[in-house]
């Protein structure tokens, strides 16, 4: 279905995110920078695509070579804040919708709009509307898109086969807040305790579960888009008054609480693990054997694909209590350090990786779904080869809606806050309604 329609698919989804338009095609050009530059970035999966654009770039640049770096997702914001302070920062690095405001407001990248003008580059290649959230609140532009994702579910194939549930009926669940709905029937009945009693069985052991129906990322952050966002996302409830740039979250919000102490809660059911028994995420998880299904983004299908002695599906998030599925939009781009010894080679990078010459390499990669939905369409047909059916990240668009991840000043700030929060909850520390209380600190570091 998703396949055939990719291009319509693609704009759909990103129109429902962001509400804007744009069209367009064409590719960046070459420059007259010299020597070396360097580009980071944080996901391994990625970086075979991308060392291809850079030998395709020096190919036509000889006198600019790329030097890539990649990093792991925390190490890398760590150690980007303070290649900043230090005036050491990369020239090109790959930016994200919830950490660039902080750095345009402090200075530390480059306004792209004077180059973009003088170049007469078509930002118009784009799919519907993913250039706009770049667009600071200074009414500048600071980066280019690269790619889009959605989150989905992926599953054990024989998990699901074994406990009696077909993927149509892990597609058609429905989730609440009050009782998890049909998609907390799957998880129940998924997991499996050490003497091969499930979920929903009479004495059923939440102390000694040797298959947990739902692993849990080990990622706590104000999106949630590794946990809980799928859910949230179905009810009448964003994280912000306005957004982008809005200054009052929403984490006080009672449903909202709810829907954290129900997801959180799985563990203390058993139906998921406890804080501290996996501490990598659920690619890792699911090839242990331990975890039948568990949430991620398009940009991880060939970890989960490539799983050795595991077939995986994948589907969509549930049906929540407004009547739709829903899946954080995120649409991340290549930005330019302020600290950059040769703008004009860094410019000439990012043009190149903004261009179809490059994200058609990247969807040739079949890792991620390109910004430019000519490109998408061969990201489409090489996941389609590979025999991974990846129609899950676009069936939002169709049954449901996407969103943004919340955009505000001083992030850094509200992610310290936010992810103490909700990790003191999933400890037992704490109940939700305790975010109230964080979400005042939040709401305070946001009028500043």
């Amino acid at each position: 279905m998703m396949r055939k329609t990719a291009p319509m698919a693609l704009a759909g989804a990103v129109a429902l995110a962001l509400g804007a338009c744009s069209s367009g095609g064409g590719s960046g050009s070459g420059g007259d920078g010299a020597g070396e530059i360097t580009y980071w970035l944080w996901d391994s999966n990625q970086l075979p695509a991308y060392q291809a654009c850079a030998d395709a770039f020096t190919e036509a640049n000889p006198d600019t070579t790329v030097k890539i770096e990649q990093f792991a997702w925390d190490d890398y914001w760590t150690k980007l804040t303070a290649s900043f302070v230090g005036g050491s920062g990369p020239d090109v690095f790959v930016d994200h919708l919830s950490k660039y405001g902080e750095f345009a407001a402090q200075g530390q990248i480059v306004a792209l709009d004077e180059m973009i003008e003088r170049d007469g580059f078509d930002t118009g290649v784009y799919a519907d509307g993913l250039i706009d959230p770049w667009q600071y609140d200074d009414g500048s532009v600071y980066g280019l898109p690269k790619d889009w994702d959605t989150t989905a579910f992926f599953y054990n194939t024989e998990m699901l086969d074994d406990a009696g549930i077909t993927a149509e009926e892990l597609w058609a669940a429905d989730w609440n807040p009050d009782d998890g709905g049909t998609f907390e029937e799957i998880v129940a009945h998924l997991t499996v305790d050490a003497n091969g009693v499930r979920g929903d069985e009479d004495g059923f052991d939440p102390t000694n579960v040797e298959v947990y129906g739902l692993g849990i990322n080990p990622n706590f952050e104000e999106t949630g888009q590794m946990q809980w966002a799928n859910f949230t996302g179905t009810l009448d409830w964003d994280y912000l008054d306005t957004n982008p740039w809005g200054t009052q979250y929403h984490f006080d919000d009672p449903e909202f609480q709810q829907a954290i102490d129900w997801f959180y809660g799985l563990a203390e059911k058993g139906y998921a693990p406890a804080a501290g028994v996996f501490s990598d995420e659920t690619p890792t998880q699911l090839g242990s054997g331990q975890v039948a299904m568990g949430t991620n983004g398009s940009w991880a299908t060939g970890s989960f694909m490539e799983l050795d002695g595991v077939d995986v599906g994948i589907a969509p998030g549930p049906v929540g209590p407004t009547g739709e599925r829903a899946s954080l939009f995120n649409g991340v781009a290549d930005s330019i350090s302020a600290s950059s010894d040769d703008p004009e080679a860094a410019w000439q990078w990012v043009q190149f990786l903004g261009s179809t010459d490059c994200q058609d390499i990247v969807g040739e990669h079949a890792v991620v779904f390109p910004a430019i939905p000519e490109s998408s369409e061969k990201a489409l047909a090489a996941f389609d080869e590979k025999g991974w059916d990846v129609s899950a990240f676009f069936s939002y668009e169709e049954e449901g809606r996407t969103f943004l991840p919340p955009i505000t000043l001083n992030a850094g700030e509200v992610n310290a806050i936010a992810s103490v929060a909700f990790e003191d909850i999933y400890l037992g520390n704490t109940e939700a309604s305790s975010l109230t209380d964080a979400n005042e600190q939040i709401n305070t570091v946001l009028q500043k």
